[in-house]
């Protein structure tokens, strides 16, 4: 059961909260049920040229139970200056935040190591990485643990793919950047910690976000039933899943976990 109050008096900024399929959204519902404010962003121009299409924000947006406040922000992380505007707003808003969950990513505009190119490596470095490092150096810099009570309430949550673990194949641009957070974990955990700040980073494997109910062509529906048989019941994982671990990480619960790339997948079964 889910303490209404473990989060209590506390502001977590989440990326990537547009849709009711995605992890983002997932995370907001838990964090809201535990009593955080939230200042969320999203971008629909990225999700309506997926084929899963954007959803209604206002609804979206009006069913976070429990959460004392809500502000959103559209944003595109791909304008370099982006973080640090989001992360001055979201003080400005509140002032303060404890918890940044990076979620948002970019999806498409990728291929085989022998269809990329110049632009496409760098689309997804600007939205997968890059934003994600100025973002958590924007909210480190702005984190004042004033007090010993509170010194190590600082949480941030990164989100890679299971890169490290076994091919992605046709996702090259998309792979070799989410592959920098979880190789910089470690390195970029040290530095916050002398803050109280607390990094973690989580896999959360195959999880349908809509990119496996949305399969039409041959080719996808053929990687749907991979996917699914890659897991000993059949059934991929939803975006709950690796939003309750989420939860439990920037929660007090989770103040022991530090530097870590957690590979949350489901038993799921990479072919070798």
């Amino acid at each position: 059961m889910i303490n209404s109050h473990g989060l209590s008096g506390r502001v977590a900024l989440i990326t990537g909260v547009s849709r009711r399929q995605g992890i983002g959204y997932a995370v907001a519902r838990r964090l809201a049920a535990l009593g955080a404010r939230l200042y969320l962003t999203h971008w629909v121009p990225h999700d309506a040229a997926q084929p899963w299409g954007a959803d209604d924000l206002g609804a979206l947006l009006g069913d976070l139970p429990g959460a004392p406040r809500v502000v959103d922000r559209s944003v595109d992380f791909a304008n370099p200056d982006a973080p640090q505007q989001v992360m001055d707003e979201a003080v400005r808003e509140f002032g303060h935040i404890d918890i940044l969950v990076a979620n948002h990513a970019r999806s498409g505009s990728d291929g085989s190591l022998f269809d990329i190119d110049a632009d496409m490596l760098d689309g997804h470095w600007a939205v997968d990485a890059r934003s994600v490092l100025l973002l958590t150096q924007a909210f480190a810099r702005q984190y004042r643990a004033d007090r010993s009570e509170i010194a190590d309430r600082g949480r941030v949550v990164w989100m890679t793919s299971g890169q490290h673990l076994g091919p992605m194949r046709d996702e090259i641009a998309y792979g070799s950047a989410k592959s920098v957070l979880a190789g910089m974990t470690q390195t970029v955990a040290s530095d916050l910690i002398e803050r109280g700040i607390i990094l973690n980073t989580v896999n959360p494997g195959p999880v349908d976000t809509g990119y496996l109910t949305a399969a039409t062509t041959d080719r996808d529906v053929s990687l749907v039933t991979e996917v699914h048989a890659a897991f000993p019941r059949g059934t991929v994982g939803t975006p709950d899943d690796p939003a309750r671990l989420i939860a439990w990480l920037v929660s007090d619960e989770g103040r022991w976990v530090v530097g870590q790339v957690i590979n949350s997948e489901g038993g799921f079964r990479r072919s070798r």
